[in-house]
């Protein structure tokens, strides 16, 4: 089993921002990735369908024998979870708001999470929510428009800066010095938006401390890779092309395997 992939999944290419610290932690680690593109955003779906998605998921990397599972997406992991956890017997790592490093930190006491529909309206946001920020102002804000803008290769275009701006507007005009991204799609835009505001607000990508709890759950569970000869495969429910436009602006050289889901 040391040698068997990690699976990661997202509703779409979001997570690739995961896929990039897993595998810039865990060199010898080979990885598949599906990106349910097809039926992106889960942000805006029902609990149901994002559980039954979810399922589908993962189903489809216990077939390519994975042995741990990351779900990549802020609405996967607050909806379906505990469900994959006690539904499957391998383990399996999910995202969370990275609100406790920004209730720490903040020097306003006032922090701004930019994470989708889904997200907020999660027990995990809430639960985190309450346990480390009840001393601090958290401004929330859904990011509108912008699970679309990645999936169609639009991160960085100019297209993109209106809806950031709109959507970080209400979080600088409460004086936040903290924006916690809650969306795996959202780092793609750490670019543009270290332009749009000052460079006093920090910005926290979850995905390094995902990156570290895999590592560590290998380790626990003793099922990291013996061998050094890493592969990478990705697959997609929709169109492939912004999945491998990204990749090659994170500047991944290595070979790597598409395929499209029918």
């Amino acid at each position: 089993m040391r040698n068997n992939p990690i699976g990661i999944f997202d509703s779409g290419i979001g997570g690739l921002s995961v896929w990039q610290e897993v595998k810039k932690l865990l060199p010898a680690e080979n990885i598949i990735y599906i990106a349910d593109s097809i039926n992106c955003p889960y942000g805006t779906k029902s609990q149901e369908e994002i559980i039954a998605l979810s399922i589908k998921n993962t189903e489809f990397l216990l077939a390519h024998q994975c042995k741990l599972i990351v779900v990549a997406c802020n609405t996967a992991t607050s909806a379906a979870i505990d469900i994959l956890r006690a539904k499957y017997s391998i383990p399996f790592i999910g995202m969370e708001p990275a609100i406790k490093p920004a209730a720490l930190n903040t020097n306003t006491g006032k922090i701004g999470v930019l994470a989708t529909k889904g997200t907020f309206e999660g027990q995990l946001f809430k639960e985190t929510s309450k346990k480390f920020a009840t001393n601090v102002n958290t401004v929330i804000q859904i990011g509108e428009g912008l699970v679309e803008l990645v999936e169609q290769g639009k991160a960085n275009s100019k297209e993109a800066i209106p809806i950031l701006k709109e959507n970080l507007d209400a979080m600088l005009n409460a004086g936040v010095d903290q924006i916690v991204l809650g969306c795996t799609h959202y780092p793609f835009f750490t670019r543009l938006i270290k332009d749009l505001i000052p460079k006093s607000i920090k910005i926290i990508d979850p995905a390094p401390a995902i990156a570290q709890r895999t590592k560590s759950v290998l380790a626990e569970k003793k099922i990291a890779n013996d061998l050094n000869k890493a592969s990478y495969s990705f697959y997609n429910t929709g169109n492939s092309l912004p999945m491998q436009s990204i990749l090659k602006e994170i500047n991944c050289t290595e070979k790597v395997i598409f395929t499209t889901l029918i």
